[in-house]
């Protein structure tokens, strides 16, 4: 293309997604045992599926409204208010989680503004806050991935607007004790800082009920959805709530961006709330397990509490070199560069079947000894 380029300057701040090319590379190899992919290794229920079909059997195909069918919405209003008790908290279906995301950053950063992000972050926040026009303010959270109350303080400045916070973690695993949800949902109350809490991965909490720190801050904007915890992450549905103000600006965004969710998808969701998924996280947890005992002694990680990734340090060299020794042996994993400003750490998703998890472990353990 001649003369002045056309690509915005807002789009050249970050790369494209790495875990993407992975993707790409899985699909030249024979026989991959991929363990990079974020998604649950089941399929949707039949009932959920059943729901979205009848619904589009039933002509229910037109553009819903913005903020979602209403038989679903109420369903989550009811089961947030019986939870949170807060009288100014409201719900809206975003295109996703990751639809949550975009809405909240178009509607809270301003150009300049700071947004505090824990590192290693889930990929999509410091690209989403740059284009926005935000800065994000990486803290460090190695080598066990806990939240320094203090580094955060230290962090906040008059430009701070918002901290994006996320437990169960991507690409940690990681839980948040209550300790922590708790000093930072008052820390951010304190400095009248906005809080999102991507609570995306709530089903996989292994160690009993999710806290969320919305119960100790109202003002905390929360995002979750079906994508992980019902295996519909091709449907892009999520939903997000917190103060009404900030629901109805995003529901304002996602007019002239989005639309709305997918209509019929949203009835499958319906279906999916009654649905009891607690066997599928059990068996989540038995795969957590095994990940954990078949590194043990081989690798430096701290154990996943929730999600399904487990991040362990590379014995020497840098994780992409590590990556690219995997690949050799057609294990697929990603390199921790992808979520952080180190190289040193890789993802492992134990979304997986055992067979494929037991064929990852024994080449991670070659590769352990391999200088």
């Amino acid at each position: 293309m001649a003369g002045k380029s056309w690509i915005a300057k807002r789009t050249l701040a970050f790369d494209s997604s790495g875990i993407r090319r992975v993707f790409e590379l899985a699909a030249t190899l024979k026989n991959p045992i991929n363990l990079s992919i974020g998604q649950p290794d089941f399929d949707v229920p039949d009932p959920i599926k059943n729901a979205c079909i009848e619904a589009i059997q039933q002509g229910k195909n037109a553009y819903s409204p913005t903020q979602g069918i209403g038989p679903l919405r109420e369903r989550l209003q009811s089961d947030i208010d019986h939870k949170f008790k807060h009288p100014d908290r409201k719900c809206f279906i975003s295109s996703g989680t990751s639809g949550g995301l975009v809405m909240s950053m178009l509607a809270m950063v301003d150009p300049g503004d700071e947004v505090i992000v824990f590192d290693p972050y889930f990929v999509m926040y410091v690209p989403l806050i740059q284009l926005v026009g935000g800065t994000p303010v990486l803290i460090d959270t190695y080598p066990d991935f806990r939240i320094d109350l203090d580094k955060v303080r230290d962090a906040i400045t008059p430009k701070t607007k918002m901290v994006l916070f996320n437990s169960p973690g991507n690409p940690t695993g990681v839980t948040a004790t209550l300790e922590e949800i708790e000093g930072l949902a008052k820390l951010c109350a304190e400095k009248n800082i906005a809080l999102i809490s991507d609570e995306i991965y709530s089903g996989f909490h292994f160690a009993g009920p999710m806290r969320s720190p919305a119960e100790f801050n109202p003002n905390t904007i929360v995002i979750d959805g079906f994508s992980k915890s019902h295996a519909m992450t091709g449907w892009r549905l999520g939903y997000v709530h917190g103060p009404n103000e900030v629901i109805q600006t995003m529901i304002k965004l996602q007019q002239y961006s989005f639309v709305c969710a997918p209509t019929p998808m949203q009835w499958g969701a319906l279906a999916a709330m009654d649905h009891d998924m607690s066997q599928y996280y059990r068996d989540y947890a038995l795969k957590r397990d095994r990940i954990v005992e078949g590194l043990r002694g081989y690798y430096e990680f701290t154990e996943p509490g929730g999600a399904f990734y487990i991040f362990p340090k590379v014995p020497s060299g840098t994780a992409t070199e590590f990556v690219r020794r995997a690949v050799a042996h057609e294990l697929l994993v990603i390199p921790g560069n992808i979520f952080s400003a180190r190289d040193t750490h890789f993802r492992i998703s134990f979304a997986a079947s055992d067979a494929t998890l037991d064929r990852g472990i024994e080449v991670l353990r070659k590769l352990a000894t391999v200088r």
